[in-house]
């Protein structure tokens, strides 16, 4: 018999190739003690994500006071966070445990479509988000005329289109490449940049177009966060109040820098110029764990959701969202 030889470039450019049918991951780090430690770390913040949003859906589906426009989007934040965690934490924290951390190809095409779907959605939503605030505290006497239930459940609908739609492109653009070897993701999930460096063909093209449709729409949707909430900082004129939406603005605007910062890093560039090392990596922990910050910080420190969470009534009053951030 003579030996079989690796497939190379020019076999692919004559159709003669095979398919990879799984990737394998990269451990985060080679220690079995520091992955043991790594595990219960993710398992945490898991656990976390897992009851602060569910906790904040509940709250506010049960709380007739809490039926609000600025309610309702944080309700559909914590449902896109709940969603967006299931992706990749499960599967992660499973290879954790695992001497051989692989996925299927189908399984991580789908891991993908997922990631893109629930994270531009949810970029989408938070632009929504700001819009309503901007109104709120801009606008107040016009509030209720704009910000009316059907135009919340419109927004938020435009949202998941949104996401769908991008999703849909980066799964096209990368499923449709050829992948005949090798198969090790420099990554410990499956999305676009680690995946598309194994494919056995050029990508220039695709991944101008990849770049063009994620890197356009975090750097678009983050620029239009900033304005936003600038705009609302120019417009409030008295010091205490300036102060307290400077107090919730610096929050807000830190968290969304954490999720879209690796986005914005990521996707801004030719993915060939990018190399994905540990900064990547952490960068990539950074967004795992924004789903279990947005709760505290959008919902939990609100004293009406907190006044629903303690079931206390009677004393506390729903300010329909014209002045709380």
């Amino acid at each position: 018999m003579f030996p079989v030889q690796p497939q190379s470039k020019m076999d692919h450019l004559k159709g003669n190739y095979t398919r990879v049918n799984e990737f394998l991951f990269v451990a985060l780090s080679p220690t079995w003690q520091s992955q043991a430690t790594l595990f219960v770390f993710f398992l945490l913040v898991y656990a976390a994500t897992l009851v602060g949003n569910s906790l904040i859906m509940l709250t506010v589906t049960s709380d007739p006071r809490l039926r609000t426009p600025m309610y309702y989007l944080l309700g559909n934040l914590s449902f896109l966070d709940l969603c967006y965690s299931h992706v990749t934490t499960p599967k992660m924290l499973v290879d954790f445990l695992s001497e051989k951390k692989s996925i299927s190809f189908d399984a991580c095409m789908a891991q993908l479509f997922f990631l893109h779907l629930l994270a531009a959605a949810e970029m989408f939503l938070l632009t929504v988000m700001a819009y309503d605030r901007y109104v709120a505290i801009c606008k107040p006497l016009h509030y209720p005329n704009i910000m009316n239930r059907e135009l919340c459940s419109w927004l938020v609908a435009a949202s998941w289109t949104g996401g769908f739609i991008h999703s849909m492109v980066q799964l096209l653009l990368t499923i449709g490449l050829p992948y005949c070897g090798p198969n090790q993701l420099n990554n410990f999930f499956c999305d676009v940049p680690p995946v598309i460096k194994l494919a056995c063909t050029d990508t220039y093209i695709t991944e101008l177009l990849i770049v063009s449709n994620s890197g356009l729409i975090s750097a678009s949707c983050f620029v239009l966060l900033v304005i936003s909430y600038a705009t609302i900082l120019v417009r409030i004129r008295s010091p205490e109040g300036r102060r307290k939406a400077l107090n919730v603005c610096a929050s807000h605007l830190i968290v969304l820098t954490l999720f879209f910062g690796p986005c914005i890093f990521i996707y801004t560039e030719p993915l060939s110029a990018i190399t994905v090392d540990k900064l990547t990596h952490v960068l990539y922990n950074i967004n795992l764990i924004t789903p279990m910050l947005n709760p505290l910080i959008y919902t939990l420190r609100n004293k009406d959701v907190k006044s629903a969470i303690r079931k206390l009534t009677g004393k506390e009053t729903i300010s329909d969202g014209k002045v709380e951030m």
